[in-house]
This record gives C-alpha cells, sequence and structure tokens, in this order.
C-alpha cells in the first residue's frame, strides 16, 4: 500500500495518509486535501507562509516550500542533489539552495507586515462606516492613527497594487521518498493539484532512472511498463498545463494562482530534458503553443456577422478585434505576466502569438471579402490600423512594445494579392458605376425628352462630376493606405475610364436617335461634348502618376468629342443642304426665302454653340463657317446661271449683301476663318464689272488672298457673269496665268484651302476654250 512519507512532526498521526490500490476515491478528496494543506506551497506571487514550531532546519517560523519558491540572485541546481545517494540520505537531507533560510524569512516578515497593514486598513475602514450613527465608534486595538500612520497606510495599499514579478530562481522542494500510485498521480493531476502531482512524477522518474541503471537488463518489461506509465502521467500533466495555460487569459480567477507552479514545472522539465523518463519534445515550446492556442481562443470568440445580416460586418469585426487584443494584452502586461519568471517574456509572447493568430484569422476572412469597401477595410486594418495607436502602438501597452515587433505574421504574397484583388474589384466596381450613370441619364433625360441643365450659362450633365466624384473618391481613400496602392487604383480606374466613352456613345445612340434632328437633340450632344470634356481636365490631374494612362483615357475623350460634333456637322449640313443649292440661280436672284432659311438655321445653330464650352464652341463654329463659305460660294462653279442682260450687277449686290449677314453671323460664333471673309467681296469685285475689259483688273486681290483659285473656277465666275467667251474672256484668263506665275506657285497653307475643295461643272460648250487667234477672223474688224 503506497504511503506519502513526512516528516515527523506534532501531529504525525494526522499528517499519515494511507491509500488503498482499490475503492480508494471514497476517502481520496479528503486524503489529497490534508496532503494539499500539510504539504509546503509555492513562495510565489500571492502565497501566505504560516508560522511553524518544530522544522528540522533549526528556523522557527518557515517551513520549506512544496513548490518553487523565489530567491533573487540564487543559482538554480537540480532537484536531487545526488540522485545516487542511499533513501537515508534523501529521508533526512532537502536539495540546498543559497540563502535559502534568509530569504525565506524576508518573505515570511513580509507577508506578516502586510497582513498587519491590511488588518489596520480594514478596521479604519469599519470606522469610516460608522460614521453618522448613534453608536460609539469601535476603539481601535492598534490605537489611536495619527495623520502620519494615514499616510502612511495609504502608501502601503499603494504597494500593494505593484505587483511582484516573480523570481527567476527558485527552490525545488524535497521529492517523495516513496511515490504515490500511478492512479494516485493521476487524480492529482486531474484535481490541478499540480505541485504535489509534479514531485511524485519526478519521484517516480528518479525510481525508473536508478531501476534503469540497475535492473535494465534483467527486468526489461518492469521497465517497459514503468517508462509508459511515466509517459502516460507526463502527457496528462502537459496537458493539464496547456489547457491552465490556454484559459489563463479567459479565465484569470481560476486559473492565475496555478500559473507560478506551472511555470517552475515548466521550468524543471526544461532542466531535466536530457534525464530519461520525459517527454521528448519541448515544454517550453508546448508553453508558446498554449499561450497561441489561448490567442486563437479570444481571436476567434470576437464577434462576427454574416455578410448578408449587415453592410458593415467587416469594419465592425474588425474594430471588436482590435479592441479585444488591446483588453487582453493590457490583461497580460497587468496581471498574467507576473505569475511568471521574467525568462519566459511573457508579454512578448501573447504578442508574438497575436501576430501569428491574426494573420492566419485574416486569410480565412479574406475569402469571404468580395467587396471594394470590405477590402479596402481589411487593407486599412492590416496596413494601418494594426501598428496605430488604436491596438499595438495603443498607450496602454507602452512601454513594454518598445522592443517588440508590430507587424502582422502574413503569408507570402497574401498582401500582394490582396492589393491586386482590391483593384480588380475597385476596376469592377467602377464599371457598374459608370453603366449605371448612363441608365440614370437615360430615366431622368432622354426617356422624358428632359431640357438638360444649364450650368454658367453653359449646357452641363452631372455625369462627369458623377465620374469625378467616384473616382477622386475611390483614389482619396486608397491613399490613406498606401501610396503604392493608390498609384495602382489611379491606373485601375483610368484604364476602366477609357473604355468608358465608346461604351457611353453606343447606348447614346441607340436610346436617342429617335429624337433627331430635333433640337433637343442637338442640345444633348452639346452637353456630353461640354461634361466629358470637363472630365478630362479633371483627369489631367493625375498626369505625373499616370501619363500613360491620362494619355489613352483623352484620346477616346477627344474621339467621343469629335464624333458628338461631327454628328453635330452633319446634321447641320443636312438640314441647309436645300437652301444653298439654290442659291446662284434665277430664283435665288428674285427670291430671298432660301438665304433667310439658311441663315435662321445657322443662327439656331449659333445659338446652340454659345452654350458649347471652349476650345470646342469656337472649333465647330470655323468649321460651320467654312462648310457655308464653300457650298455658297460653290454655287458659282456650277456653271448653274449666267446673268445676262446686265443682271450681274444685282447678282453682285445681292451676294455682297448676303455676304456681310454671314460674316456678322461667324463673328458672334467667334469662328477663327476669319480668312474667309475675302471671298465674297473678291468675288462681287469681279461681277459687278460693268465693262468686261475691267474684270481681269480684279482679278490681283482673288488670286493673294486664295492661291488656290485657277483658271477652271475663273472660267466658271465668268460664265455666271455671263461672260463665256470672246476675247475679254480670254484676256482675263491670261491675266490669271499672268498673275499666277508672278506669285512663283508658291504652296498655300493647307489651312486656307477653300477652292480646291469645291466642285467645278466642266462647260461643255466647244467654243468657249478655244484660244483666241481662232476666234479673230469672227470679230468685225476682220
Amino acid at each position: 500500500m503506497p504511503q506519502i512519507m513526512e516528516k515527523p512532526t506534532e501531529n504525525s498521526d494526522e499528517d499519515r495518509v494511507s491509500i488503498k490500490s482499490t475503492g480508494m476515491f471514497g476517502t481520496f478528496r479528503e486524503s489529497i486535501r490534508r496532503v494539499a494543506e500539510k504539504s509546503p506551497l509555492p513562495l510565489g506571487k500571492g502565497t501566505k507562509v504560516t508560522p511553524k514550531a518544530g522544522t528540522d532546519d533549526g528556523q522557527p517560523g518557515i517551513k520549506p516550500p512544496s513548490s518553487p519558491s523565489l530567491s533573487a540572485g540564487s543559482p538554480v541546481t537540480s532537484p536531487v542533489k545526488d540522485e545516487e545517494g542511499d533513501a537515508t540520505s534523501q529521508k533526512n537531507k532537502g536539495v540546498q539552495r543559497s540563502n535559502t533560510v534568509t530569504n525565506m524569512t524576508r518573505v515570511g516578515e513580509s507577508l506578516m507586515k502586510r497582513g498587519q497593514s491590511i488588518r489596520r486598513s480594514l478596521q479604519g475602514k469599519g470606522k469610516e462606516g460608522n460614521k453618522g450613527k448613534d453608536k460609539p465608534p469601535r476603539p481601535d486595538p492598534l490605537g489611536a492613527i495619527s495623520e502620519g500612520q494615514v499616510e502612511e497606510k495609504k502608501e502601503e495599499v499603494e504597494e500593494e497594487e505593484v505587483c511582484e514579478e516573480v523570481e527567476e530562481t527558485y527552490i525545488l522542494p524535497e521529492l517523495p521518498h516513496t511515490p504515490l500510485s500511478v492512479m494516485q498521480i493521476s487524480k492529482l493531476i486531474e484535481l490541478e493539484v499540480l505541485e504535489e502531482a509534479h514531485l511524485n512524477l519526478l519521484a517516480l522518474r528518479q525510481e525508473f532512472k536508478q531501476e534503469q541503471e540497475r535492473f535494465s537488463e534483467d527486468s526489461p518489461m518492469e521497465l517497459a511498463k514503468k517508462e509508459k506509465d511515466l509517459s502516460l502521467l507526463y502527457r496528462d500533466l502537459r496537458s493539464k498545463v496547456s489547457t491552465i495555460v490556454r484559459d489563463s487569459n479567459s479565465l484569470p480567477s481560476r486559473n492565475s494562482g496555478l500559473l507560478v507552479p506551472v511555470a517552475r514545472i515548466i521550468q524543471e522539465e526544461e532542466r531535466r530534458a536530457e534525464e530519461p523518463g520525459g517527454l521528448p519534445d519541448s515544454w517550453m515550446e508546448a508553453w508558446r503553443e498554449a499561450v497561441c492556442e489561448g490567442v486563437k481562443v479570444k481571436v476567434e470568440g470576437v464577434h462576427l456577422e454574416r455578410s448578408e445580416q449587415s453592410t458593415s460586418w467587416l469594419a465592425v469585426h474588425l474594430g471588436l478585434l482590435g479592441k479585444a487584443i488591446v483588453e487582453d494584452l493590457e490583461n497580460v502586461r497587468k496581471q498574467l505576466r507576473w505569475s511568471y519568471p521574467p525568462s519566459f517574456k511573457v508579454f512578448s509572447s501573447y504578442v508574438k502569438s497575436y501576430h501569428r493568430v491574426v494573420g492566419e484569422h485574416l486569410k480565412k476572412l479574406e475569402v469571404q471579402v468580395t467587396e471594394v469597401k470590405d477590402l479596402y477595410a481589411l487593407l486599412d486594418w492590416i496596413i494601418n490600423r494594426y501598428k496605430s495607436d488604436r491596438i499595438m502602438g495603443s498607450l496602454s501597452l507602452q512601454p513594454d512594445m518598445e522592443d517588440e515587433s508590430s507587424d502582422l505574421h502574413l503569408e507570402d504574397d497574401f498582401l500582394k494579392q490582396l492589393k491586386e484583388k482590391y483593384c480588380l474589384r475597385m476596376k469592377e466596381d467602377l464599371r457598374l458605376s459608370l453603366d449605371r450613370l448612363i441608365e440614370l441619364e437615360n430615366e431622368e433625360f432622354w426617356s422624358h425628352k428632359r431640357t438638360p441643365e444649364k450650368e454658367d450659362h453653359f449646357l452641363n450633365s452631372q455625369i462627369d462630376m458623377d465620374i469625378w466624384t467616384k473616382v477622386k473618391g475611390n483614389i482619396l481613400l486608397t491613399g490613406q493606405i498606401d501610396a503604392h496602392l493608390e498609384q495602382r487604383v489611379i491606373s485601375s480606374c483610368l484604364e476602366e475610364l477609357k473604355q468608358f466613352p465608346k461604351r457611353f456613345d453606343a447606348e447614346f445612340r441607340r436610346l436617342c436617335s429617335a429624337l433627331r434632328p430635333q433640337p433637343l437633340w442637338t442640345e444633348y450632344h452639346i452637353t456630353y461634348i461640354n461634361s466629358f470634356t470637363a472630365l478630362q481636365r479633371h483627369m489631367e490631374s493625375y498626369q505625373a502618376a499616370c501619363p500613360l494612362e491620362v494619355e489613352g483615357f483623352k484620346r477616346e475623350v477627344k474621339w467621343l468629342t469629335v464624333r458628338l460634333t461631327d454628328d453635330l456637322g452633319d446634321q447641320f449640313k443636312e438640314d441647309v443642304k436645300p437652301y444653298l443649292r439654290r442659291m446662284m440661280t434665277r430664283k435665288w436672284l428674285t427670291n430671298d426665302d432660301d438665304f433667310k432659311e439658311l441663315h435662321r438655321r445657322t443662327e439656331l445653330l449659333s445659338q446652340h454653340c454659345a452654350l458649347m464650352r471652349p476650345p470646342h464652341a469656337k472649333e465647330f463654329a470655323s468649321v460651320l463657317h467654312y462648310h457655308v463659305v464653300k457650298e455658297y460660294i460653290g454655287q458659282l462653279m456650277k456653271n448653274n446661271y449666267s446673268c445676262k442682260n446686265r443682271k450681274h450687277e444685282r447678282a453682285a449686290r445681292k451676294i455682297r449683301g448676303q455676304w456681310d449677314q454671314l460674316i456678322d453671323l461667324f463673328e458672334e460664333m467667334n469662328s477663327s476663318h476669319d480668312w474667309l471673309h475675302h471671298v465674297g467681296d473678291d468675288l462681287s469685285n469681279i461681277l459687278t464689272q460693268k465693262n468686261k475689259s475691267d474684270i481681269k483688273n480684279q482679278l490681283q486681290p482673288l488670286v493673294e488672298h486664295y492661291p488656290d483659285f485657277s483658271k477652271k473656277h475663273l472660267v466658271a465666275v465668268l460664265y455666271f457673269r455671263g461672260m463665256m467667251r470672246g476675247r475679254e474672256h480670254q484676256l482675263t484668263l491670261q491675266k490669271l496665268s499672268e498673275l499666277k506665275k508672278k506669285q512663283g506657285g508658291a504652296v498655300c497653307d493647307r489651312n486656307q484651302v477653300l477652292f480646291s475643295d469645291m466642285q467645278v461643272t466642266v462647260n461643255t460648250d466647244c467654243l468657249s476654250n478655244l484660244p483666241f487667234s481662232c476666234l479673230s477672223f469672227l470679230l468685225p474688224d476682220n
């Protein structure tokens, strides 16, 4: 029957515990309680020392502890001084540590002083509680308390709030000479009487070592059985230690008292790692894993809603996670670490565990994140918030964090992949937003034929501001995370915007084609010319960051604005085509209706152009100006009418009058083609000449202003003048040839070409182009 052997004391009968191998559990719990009461307790944080008389070492009032006690500066020796000594020497002599009695006495006196201080404090509180009552105050058994004593009491209370660090060195209690049975040790572990369980395990391990040295060849089966028992018990002890460590930050009130013996067990097992009978792997590493498991429990316990339940599910979770991290590390810093020796580096271990566990937790969260706002929240939390003063940089964790890294432990390329996912989602989100803007334009304007709004006297849509606000908001928010990521987002947004003008053009044509050629159709075109031009100016602010992408977007906007402008121009040309075709005809000479309609329609478009922002208004007005001049003058080149019987004078006056109106109109439109103003007057001067011989003297201004004016154009003008043949006809053509030759064949400015773009109708009259010598015999003088 195994027994727990104790040194003789005054109550040795009560101290003896007998436990039978069968049927022992009825009285086992009470036996364990008595064993725990009689066995020494660890002198760590919160340990009480009970004075006893009759100790073997001759030091009354102090009993050697059964689990680690603190002795700063004392060397740590092996648990048994001489493992090969006989049983008698082990029974009468414990493990020695330097300055053991002195340190023990000092600890006892300190605890006694604390007890007196607490007692005085409690009595003081009792007196305060009687204030205002009729009963006389209870007399203070310690005497009246002066003000100085009150101050001393306050200082003592403050000192109690300062936690004392567990010393690195300790005294291992004497091992039991006869260890408990395997079942008894197992029960001690189960009931968390870890000091006694570990001491008995060490004694059992010592027996195994001695038997292994003596009987390794004679009793292999018994040694194997004992080794298996040791392994099972150690694994149970390791499991219990890991559970306590894991739950120590979740259940501090339950487990804090167990951490000191847990730490001493780990220390002792680390020192005995090379001895037979223990576990092969590191106890300290197991402790770190248990710490990590406890952190994982904390992290996984943070409230997390599903994305279907709340749109801000991730932001809320990350906020709660940061708060839980800070609170837990504050608890470790203020309370938990004082239950361990300094070598454990408790705070650092918890910080590293959080880096690792939170990194793994974020990896799991990333799979669930699909929206831009959640990706942003995740990136911002990883890059900025985790290291900020809200979490790892919190003032409440200083100065312990000064030597600690504040970086998360993330998998390789995790952050890179997260950024790529963010940019991709940002691009997709922008695309959806742009498509939605087209739908809104249709719902608010096109489908209801609503007139566009004006801003600063220009037609304008809010589409450019909506796009700019969306893009700028994305970029500004991303810039708060990371400068490099900001540039990547700018590039992504511009790449997506580059595709937008063509999509917009296709939808605009599909949905607004029925409005053509109403004035509203024209206003819509001008509106979007203005809007996309404004959007281009906004995006040019990112020229320095992404020059290639900005240039690509500008090309697409230019394509769209030119396309919209060409639509307006083509529509105008189609509208005025019938009126221009009737210029320089018999009806035109006697009726102003066609010109008036031409003027009215041009003036209406001029009013619309006034609603177009520069520079497009000026460019468009110049295009219209050129077209009207070319088509108006071009009618002279078609040989549709010949002014006979002095009608050429009336035609010249009409051309000059109408020309003045056109000049005024296009000047109001700010056309840049003022070089076109001369052609009307130059041709009028030719047509108005009464004498045919004077015509050739009016050619020089026309040739100077328009070097592309050629012989075929002059023949057409002379035909309209009624001068289709004859000597003066030929002399006029010769004069043109001389002027052109004198001009030296100078190449005209391609930006100022007029007559070369005019179609000239060939005169089929066979006599019109005969040389003068062939016709001289027909003259009256011959």
